[in-house]
């Protein structure tokens, strides 16, 4: 059982640049439920615009904003307009 409790979050392209903006960084630790939260829960809780997001990387993989994170997993989100190959998935 893991003692984790939070995830490392990045935000990139016009997602980072919103974060500079605001005076916070581009990459965040943040708490997460044990039984997880979607993404986009998790983009709400940064104040990112949710309608701005491409995808969302979880551990290296790509995946919709409904996607589970989980404590200790590595999450990006990718705003639109940047090259995405898995633009399908949203």
């Amino acid at each position: 059982m893991s003692s984790q409790t939070t995830a490392t979050v990045r935000m990139f392209g016009t997602l980072q640049v919103l974060r500079k903006n605001r005076g916070l960084t581009s990459v965040a630790e943040v708490s997460i439920p044990s039984c997880g939260c979607a993404a986009s829960v998790l983009a709400r809780e940064l104040d990112l615009p949710v309608e701005n997001i491409e995808a969302v990387l979880v551990n290296q993989q790509a995946y919709c904003l409904d996607h589970c994170i989980l404590p200790g997993d590595k999450v990006a989100f990718v705003p639109k307009g940047t090259f995405c190959p898995t633009r399908h998935l949203v």
